[in-house]
Formats: C-alpha cells, sequence, structure tokens
C-alpha cells in the first residue's frame, strides 16, 4: 500500500515539476512578476511537504533550500535574475533525478547534491533570515472585505504520526504559504525526559489563516493526513482580522496560557467598524461541505483497456452486423443499427477520454530551446500556438522524439548567431514558432523558424558525394528538400554533440509514418524553414473503406480519400510513369495488383480510389470498393511489422482479416524509388 502512495506522489510531483519549469520559464521574460514568483514557491512547497511525508528525505532536504531563495524573493529581500533561473533549471533537474531513484544512495550523487546547496546558500546565507509575522495592535477596528478569508483551523495530531515520516511542521510550512497566518503551538502534554519518547508527537497547533485561496487549498494541505489527526477548520471573517486589536488580545493570551483559542468566542467577535464591512459569514459553522469532483486522475493503463474493450466491442458489433444482413430479419437488423449508434458514440467517449493537451509535452521543448540556445550563444524567442490541441497519449508517445530532434535542427542548423543575423539585415534574436490546429480527422503541427533556410545546391551536392542518388538526376525543389529525409544525410562536416551522426530526419520520418502521419519540409535560403506534421488524431479506430484485390480485402483509411472514380471513366497510360487522366487533370497512379505481386488480369469493374499525399494527389487502383467499414487497427506481429506498404490488420465480421494499407509509406516508398535506385 505504501508503494502504491509511493508511486502516486512521484506522479504528482512530476506535475509539480513540469509546473515549476513552466513558471521558471516565465518569469525569465519577467523577472519583478510576483505571481509567478507564488507559483514557484507554492510548487516546491508542494515537493518539500509530500517528498517528507512519502519517505524521499534527499528530496525535501534539498527543496527546502531550493525554496527559502524564493521565499527570500517573494518577501523582497533577493531579487531574480538570470543567474537564479539558472541555478534553479540546474536544481529541478536534480529533483527529476530524486524523483526517480528515491533516496541518495552513491557518494558521486551525494556530492553534487552538496554542490548544488552551495550554490543556493550564497544566496540564502546573505539575506537575513525571514522572520515571523506578529500581530500588531492597531488604532482601527475596521476590517476591510478584499475577497480574502480568514479561518482558525486546529490540528491534533496523532502522537504515532512521526512513524509515518510526516513532519507536522512542514504542514504549517504549507499553511503559511497560502497567505498571511499566524501560528500558536500547544505543548503541555510534553513529558518529563524520563518518560519522553523521540518518536511519539506531544504537540497540537493552531494556524490563523488570511487567504485568497479556496478551501480546498487548506484542504489539500492535510490530504494525507486525514486519517492521522483531528482536524478542525472554521471561517471566522471575511477580509484580514489579524491585526484587529481584540483578535490579537486573544492570540496574545491563548500564547502566554498555552490554552487553544475557542472558536465559539471567536466567532463572537464584532469585527465591524465605521466602514461597515462586517464579516457575512462570521458564524459560520465548520466548513467541511460535500463539493462536486470536476476532473480525477486516472492511470493510463486503465484507459488503455477501456480504448481496447472498445475495441473488441465494435468488431462483435461488425459480425453482428453481418448476421443481421445475412438473416433478413427486420427487428434484428433494427437491433444492428441501434448497436452501431451506441458503438460511436461509446468509441468517440472513450477516445477523447485518452487524449491529452500537447502543452503537456510543450515543456520539454521549451526547455530545449532555452537551455541549447545559451550553450550557443544565440538569442531565441520560442512561441506555441495551439498547445491546448489535443491527441491520443499513444500519439504524443511517438511523436515527442521527432519533435525534439526538429526543434534541435532548427536551433542548431536553422538559427543564426546574432552576428550572422545582424549582417543580413535579421533581428539579433531568431524565433521558431510551433503551431498546431485541427484538419478534419487530423492534427496538422508546424515548426517554422526564421533562420538561413535549407540551400537546394547544398543538398544535392551532400547527396552525390554520399551516393544516395544519380549524379544527372532531376529534381524538383521538393524532391530535393526531401533527401534529407534518406538514411545517412547529413550536411555536417563534424560531428556536433548536437547534430551530424547522418542519423535522425530518417528516423524522424520513418518514426512520423509509423503513426500513420506525414512529414514535409519547406524552405527558402535567408528567410528560414517550416516543417509539416499531418498526424491522425487516434490510432486504434478507424473509419476505413473496405477493397478488394484479386481475393484479398484491404482497408484504406477514408480520412486520405479524396474521391473514388470508376476505370471505365478514367484513362490509364502505362507507357510513362502511371498517368491518369481524370476530368482533363493528370494523376500518378499505383496499382495494387502490381504492389502485392497479384497476377494481372483485366478486371472490367476495376476502381480509381484518390488519395492525398502531401501536396498532391495519388490514384489507387483496387479490383472492386465493398463501403464504409469501422475497423479497429490491430498491429502486426514482430515478423510482419516491417511490411512498407501495411500498418496494420483488422478482423472482420465473419472472422477474416484484412490489411489496413497505409497509403502515405505506399507512396513515399514508391516516390523515393524515382531517385533512389541507383544499382
Amino acid at each position: 500500500m505504501i508503494d502504491k502512495f509511493k508511486a502516486k506522489f512521484v506522479e504528482e510531483a512530476q506535475d509539480n515539476v513540469r509546473d515549476l519549469e513552466e513558471a521558471l520559464l516565465l518569469l525569465e521574460e519577467d523577472l519583478n512578476n510576483r505571481d509567478i514568483i507564488e507559483r514557484i514557491f507554492r510548487a516546491m512547497h508542494s515537493l518539500k511537504g509530500g517528498g517528507a511525508m512519502f519517505g524521499f528525505n534527499d528530496l525535501s532536504d534539498f527543496t527546502h533550500h531550493l525554496e527559502t531563495i524564493f521565499d527570500l524573493i517573494r518577501n523582497d529581500k533577493l531579487n531574480a535574475d538570470q543567474d537564479i533561473i539558472s541555478l534553479t533549471f540546474n536544481s529541478v533537474d536534480h529533483i527529476k533525478f530524486l524523483l526517480s531513484i528515491g533516496n541518495i544512495e552513491s557518494e558521486e550523487d551525494r556530492k553534487e547534491q552538496a554542490e548544488l546547496i552551495r550554490n543556493i546558500s550564497k544566496y540564502t546565507s546573505s539575506s537575513a533570515p525571514q522572520q515571523e509575522k506578529t500581530v500588531e495592535s492597531s488604532d482601527s477596528a475596521d476590517v476591510v472585505d478584499d475577497g480574502s478569508k480568514t479561518y482558525l483551523i486546529t490540528i491534533v495530531p496523532d502522537a504515532e504520526i512521526l512513524k509515518n515520516g510526516t513532519n507536522p511542521l512542514f504542514l504549517m510550512d504549507d499553511l503559511h504559504a497560502l497567505g498571511e497566518a499566524v501560528t500558536i503551538s500547544y505543548c503541555n502534554d510534553v513529558p518529563v525526559i524520563s518518560e519522553f519518547d523521540p518518536v511519539k508527537n506531544y504537540c497540537s497547533w493552531q494556524v490563523i489563516l488570511n487567504t485568497l485561496e479556496p478551501l480546498n487549498e487548506i484542504k489539500d494541505v492535510f490530504i494525507f493526513v486525514e486519517d492521522e489527526c483531528e482536524l478542525e477548520i472554521t471561517e471566522i471573517a471575511a477580509g484580514n482580522v489579524l491585526s484587529h486589536p481584540q483578535f490579537g488580545g486573544l492570540i496574545e493570551k491563548a500564547r502566554t496560557e498555552e490554552k487553544p483559542l475557542d472558536k465559539d468566542i471567536v466567532l463572537n467577535i464584532d469585527f465591524s467598524g465605521e466602514n461597515g464591512a462586517k464579516a457575512a459569514a462570521t458564524k459560520k459553522k465548520n466548513i467541511f461541505k460535500d463539493h462536486k469532483i470536476s476532473s480525477i486522475r486516472v492511470a493510463s493503463t486503465k484507459i488503455d483497456d477501456l480504448v481496447n474493450l472498445v475495441s473488441e466491442m465494435v468488431t462483435i458489433q461488425a459480425q453482428l452486423t453481418l448476421y443481421a444482413e445475412n438473416s433478413g430479419d427486420p427487428t434484428i437488423v433494427a437491433l444492428s443499427e441501434n448497436i452501431q449508434k451506441l458503438s460511436r458514440q461509446l468509441r468517440d467517449n472513450a477516445f477523447e477520454i485518452s487524449l491529452i493537451p500537447i502543452q503537456n509535452e510543450l515543456m520539454r521543448f521549451q526547455r530545449l530551446v532555452r537551455d541549447l540556445s545559451k550553450e550557443m550563444n544565440k538569442e531565441i524567442d520560442f512561441i506555441i500556438e495551439g498547445g491546448e490541441i489535443e491527441l491520443d497519449k499513444n500519439i504524443i508517445e511517438n511523436l515527442t522524439d521527432p519533435l525534439l530532434h526538429i526543434i534541435r535542427n532548427s536551433v542548431d542548423h536553422g538559427i543564426e548567431s546574432p552576428e550572422e543575423r545582424i549582417k543580413a539585415g535579421k533581428s539579433p534574436k531568431g524565433t521558431i514558432v510551433f503551431k498546431a490546429y485541427y484538419s478534419g480527422a487530423n492534427v496538422i503541427i508546424k515548426i517554422q523558424d526564421d533562420g538561413r533556410g535549407i540551400d537546394p545546391e547544398m543538398i544535392m551536392q551532400k547527396a552525390i558525394e554520399r551516393d544516395l542518388i544519380k549524379k544527372d538526376i532531376e529534381l524538383s525543389k521538393k524532391e530535393i528538400l526531401d533527401l534529407v529525409f534518406l538514411s545517412g544525410f547529413t550536411t555536417r562536416a563534424e560531428v556536433s554533440d548536437i547534430s551530424g551522426r547522418g542519423v535522425g530526419m530518417d528516423v524522424v520520418k520513418r518514426k512520423i509514418n509509423g503513426i500513420r502521419g506525414e512529414v514535409s519540409i519547406e524552405s527558402e535560403v535567408g528567410q528560414g524553414t517550416i516543417l509539416t506534421l499531418e498526424i491522425p488524431l487516434t490510432l486504434s479506430i478507424i473509419d476505413g473503406l473496405l477493397v478488394t484485390v484479386a481475393e484479398n480485402q484491404y482497408v484504406i483509411p477514408i480520412s486520405n480519400i479524396e474521391k473514388i472514380y470508376s476505370i471505365a471513366d478514367v484513362k490509364l497510360s502505362s507507357s510513362f510513369n502511371n498517368i491518369a487522366v481524370i476530368d482533363d487533370k493528370q494523376y500518378s497512379y499505383l496499382n495494387l495488383r502490381e504492389i502485392f505481386e497479384e497476377e494481372d488480369v483485366s478486371v472490367d469493374d476495376s476502381q480509381l480510389v484518390l488519395v492525398k499525399y502531401e501536396d498532391k494527389r495519388v490514384g489507387v487502383i483496387v479490383d472492386n470498393v465493398i463501403g464504409e467499414y469501422q475497423t479497429v487497427v490491430k498491429p502486426l506481429g514482430r515478423f510482419l511489422k516491417k511490411l512498407e506498404n501495411v500498418s496494420g490488420a483488422s478482423i472482420m465480421g465473419d472472422g477474416t482479416i484484412s490489411l489496413v494499407i497505409d497509403t502515405n509509406r505506399l507512396i513515399y516508398y514508391n516516390d523515393i524509388q524515382k531517385y533512389k535506385n541507383v544499382k
């Protein structure tokens, strides 16, 4: 059970770390933004408290040192600067490491943490220690309702609470982080030294907290210790009453006599004054109220199981549809149609659950641009548009590495140094724009930089030098740019830590194709480069077109199809490059009988399916079109997964297998033969 809670803490801590990194990047642009500073402090505070609670003692100790810097900053005792932010980023990397290993075991890791703490101490030791805020008397009894609320929080921990790794003082720290607070400690029950047990708790506390935060934020402080303490939270006033003279007297009396504040006495204090700002809710009862839960955290494996079950149901529904059609029974046909509608709705809902915003992964891209730009002495703005766009989590997992490589190339190859940019008449600061938007059943992602661009002549020269293409071949500009996707292609003469090994864009192409996506490139010398990725929203279930070739059935994703033509309406020419003339326009075409090495026979009712690929349209000739089919895509086994033209398989209603054709890869690997058929 403890391991389960630890795993939950690590998962939530990773969310805190992502939020921390995002806030640091924002603070770097606005060093005096108090809201961001508070956000950073709260994230560190949560990491420290949770770490101590779940046995991550090194994490808790290290984060305590780090949060001290931002405690000083938020109290105007220290100014944030670029050096502090860089140190904090290095510390965040160390926090990630601590989350992955638990507590430090090796001496080398211990030395690394000690070095970071020494660097942190350079900022904290030279600043005056933070003093606890005391309640001062005021001549005015007015209480202004500024939207905040004041709470009386009584915490009586169990005697055994320390044995579970909980430090109650961290709970007090968490409460102080929510606003202005005064803590009163009661130690009446501490025994004489001969009876004292160092692993038992003998103290209790009361905290008077004024905060703008909602009640749930206070309750979250105690989320892991609710069963290990007596807890009472009472709202005593609207507005800040900590400086009210009558209230201050009660606090001093409680401290002197070590007798807890009586909530009934506190609730009967009249906090109103000349301004008439009487606390509207001073007579409120204890405020543990029911609240609606707007969201829940679910393990990704459960979502995968749900999608798999929906997929199985879609397969069974296809069997039912086939049976209903063969039976001819109108009642069964009606039931089948209703189940088909419900299965589509259930499919759509299940997939919506599995979608996550791209924004969740963009933090690592922002961090990459920041770190590489500083390492290479470049100034770069990384702009995000459409971060709220959602994709299947499995697609995002396969998309992260290609995007990292593309952005790394933009920083390394694309954006020039400030000196080069000034000479070229540009701003010294470069720009990389990440833009995402929906396009039908797909998502389009564009990564654009305003750097030096790609010289087609240089690409041709390098490709010829590496024997990737023939010397006398003629290629369009687009085909030349596509050469960067060939295995082993690189324009770098020397290998660096960032790029130059000839392994990269070909892997990007394969990984994007592996999730049935497309990648294309546009570039102008001196103006910049745009890489465009077209990605499907999901991989598991698709709407497909069922076709036949010879004795076999295949599925073509409907999202890729433009139109379907009868061969009788199309003029075919196999004498030159397989050209089809449709409505007075020429399209290249592929015959699936040739692709799959079937016997070439004349079929009167052949169909040409016009599919889109990047910025062009290509015809795919099949023997017959059966109709639309809701397809559950199953992965191919390890012996078949390298098939270039197929992305998966589907079980039909009659139990037979249909292969799912990946038209993007089909056309790509056919095109590549135009200039790669060297030998």
